[in-house]
């Protein structure tokens, strides 16, 4: 195929009207397509139905009298982050449970750690001439256009069999 731009009129206009033709028929399949990773599906979404409403609105309750079906606390519902500590081996105060957004999540730790720095640094972020961030690939793409946003170089670390490639 030629460059369009060897095209004569009448080799536009057909050109157009062949894509147009194309593009109407890919609209008539009525296709939904969803790009983004790590949504899960309805079915996924569909297994926690029976956790909604299992208990008593009283029973659930945290032990600091928060209801867990409100705003709850900054650092996450006490009971949550002693589950997932217990787990993970660290204690209530170096935990941190949020919402079931990370986009949010991580758009808001990298604005405030660009704004304000984060504990132990010198300087914001934003005053750093050069930052960069690590991306595992394939990664997040929604996560990794919040760093871009923010202007880190993006450095692509491959993934190996065991995880992403800890040498680089």
């Amino acid at each position: 195929m030629s460059p369009y731009r060897q095209y004569g009129t009448e080799e536009l206009r057909a050109e157009r009207e062949k894509l147009q033709t194309a593009y109407r028929a890919f609209q008539e399949k009525g296709l939904q397509l969803d790009m983004s990773r790590g949504k899960p599906s309805s079915e996924q979404l569909d297994l926690t139905m029976g956790m909604l409403d299992c208990v008593n609105s009283k029973d659930i309750l945290d032990v600091d009298g928060i209801d867990p079906r409100n705003y709850g606390v900054l650092a996450g519902i006490p009971r949550v982050r002693k589950l997932f500590g217990d787990l993970l081996g660290v204690t209530l105060d170096e935990i941190i449970v949020g919402g079931n957004s990370s986009l949010n999540m991580m758009y808001d730790t990298i604005a405030r750690a660009c704004q304000f720095g984060v504990y132990g640094s010198k300087e914001p972020w934003n005053c750093c001439k050069e930052r960069k961030f690590l991306c595992p690939v394939p990664g997040y793409d929604r996560h990794f256009a919040i760093t871009e946003a923010f202007g880190f170089e993006m450095i692509p670390i491959p993934m190996t069999e065991t995880g992403p490639d800890m040498a680089l």
